[in-house]
């Protein structure tokens, strides 16, 4: 019997499922109980102290607690939310001048003409993206490049998630496989009491391996997509494009575009030089994009109305994205909170020591990948377990490189894809993905990194490497 298209099941959309994960948690802190370890100052953060585990009294958080829980993760999360706010503005003034439009029109012209660029572009995209997670941890940074990149994957022949793709899964990637990445390998290996960015041979073929498979993958779905836009899981859905509408639909390519295209790539190279050399986050970035926003619009002869008009479209069209990180935020304020998050760290550590040196290893990277997705900052979790992953793996007969690397890819791989990630929501949000779609489609990809992860763990744990 055929379901009547009235009747089919409809998966909830992103703020209502967040929601529902904020609920889930609030119960999980009366079942829960509460529990904490001291903490103490390591090169200036807030670190685990190992075998201090202690319950306290449960903190249970009720309906009151489930309503303020968006509001506080608006307050946390406020730097990653402006910084939303400003890139939307930004593009919106430099999309209004006609450049994007016009630059891509010209490089599609020439790639379509070229069978080698038409090969090439993705893949050194992807590796371009992976360099900069691995290096500079590139991560918030990401969110930049998002409506870019929808644009010119559209403009190729593409769909909106090859657009997500190139830039989100290239990052990911790398900053899961990375050889100099401060905020994980190089705060992890400190904790670890370990020569900082050493093990960097095997970390960079860990690297070329998982950065190959992410351009396998989307290389892949990219060609077939092209060829039927029927096998896209946003099919029939309205493009990120109405959502960044232009002034300019058949300029040709200008003086001003080019002074445009000129200042935003300018900014392009100060965000990696900054993120690289001067250590810039997300206050000097924000500050970068409105830069260039106001410049693009200057150059573009916007003049100050339009001006004004084109940032308050463009940081308009972030307010779903800004929204689901702050509710994303919320369900980590709510375990916070509830006092639960110790406990489970406990609980779940405390299963790794009566098991063969391999087998911890493969259960040591699936208690990361589960802490991650109450702790999906990098730096956060390092500070978190690798005080006490690192005398575990001691005990275990791991040596504590293998414990660093295995925190690299319990906290790296799941970030593409948890709802408690404000990247991955906020990028989502951007390019108006349905979390439960994109889900779906990475899941596979998902799925091959694990097993590559446990292979890639494997090795090490045989040959003794870093003892």
């Amino acid at each position: 019997m055929t379901v009547p298209s009235s009747a089919t099941i409809r998966l909830p959309g992103t703020l209502a499922l967040v929601s529902s994960i904020i609920v889930a948690t609030a119960l999980l802190t009366w079942i829960i109980p509460g529990g904490e370890f001291d903490r103490a100052e390591s090169q200036g953060r807030s670190v685990v102290v190992p075998g201090t585990y202690h319950s306290v009294e449960s903190e249970p958080q009720g309906i009151a607690e489930v309503f303020s829980a968006p509001l506080k993760g608006f307050v946390e999360a406020a730097e990653v939310i402006a910084f939303i706010f400003l890139v939307g503005g930004a593009f919106g003034l430099v999309n209004a001048t006609g450049a994007v439009n016009a630059s891509i029109r010209a490089a599609t012209g020439v790639i379509e003409t070229n069978v080698f660029l038409q090969r090439a572009t993705i893949p050194l995209l992807i590796a371009m993206f992976s360099l900069g997670g691995a290096t500079f941890g590139m991560s918030e940074e990401v969110l930049a490049f998002i409506p870019v990149f929808l644009v010119f994957a559209r403009a190729l022949g593409y769909d909106v998630i090859t657009g997500v793709a190139i830039p989100f899964i290239g990052a990911g990637a790398g900053f899961a496989s990375a050889f100099l990445n401060p905020f994980t390998v190089g705060i992890a290996q400190g904790i670890a009491e370990l020569p900082l960015f050493s093990g960097i041979e095997y970390r960079l073929i860990t690297w070329a391996v998982f950065t190959m498979t992410a351009i396998l993958f989307v290389v892949r779905y990219a060609g077939r997509v092209k060829e039927n836009p029927k096998i896209s899981p946003l099919f029939g859905a309205t493009g990120i494009l109405e959502s960044f509408p232009s002034t300019a639909t058949e300029w040709g390519w200008t003086l001003r575009h080019k002074l445009v295209i000129a200042v935003s790539v300018a900014g392009l190279v100060g965000l990696g030089t900054g993120a690289i050399w001067f250590g810039w986050y997300i206050p000097e970035i924000s500050a970068l994009f409105l830069a260039v926003g106001l410049c693009a619009g200057i150059l573009g002869g916007l003049g100050q109305q339009k001006m004004s008009d084109a940032f308050l479209s463009g940081a308009k069209g972030m307010i779903t994205p800004a929204l689901v990180v702050a509710f994303s935020r919320g369900i980590l304020v709510v375990a916070t909170d509830g006092k639960i998050i110790d406990t489970m760290l406990s609980a779940l550590s405390g299963t790794l020591t009566h098991a063969p040196a391999l087998v911890s290893a493969y259960l040591m990277l699936i208690v990361q990948t589960i802490i991650n997705f109450f702790v999906p900052s990098g730096s956060g979790q390092a500070a978190l377990t690798m005080p006490i992953m690192a005398p575990l793996s001691d005990l275990l007969g791991i040596s504590r490189q293998t414990a660093v690397l295995i925190f690299q890819f319990g906290d790296g791989f799941t970030n593409l894809i948890i709802p408690t990630s404000g990247v991955t929501m906020g990028v989502l949000g951007i390019a108006r993905i349905p979390w439960e779609k994109w889900a779906r489609w990475i899941l596979p990809l998902e799925l091959i990194f694990f097993g590559l992860a446990l292979v890639m763990v494997t090795i090490p744990v045989v040959v003794g490497w870093g003892d």
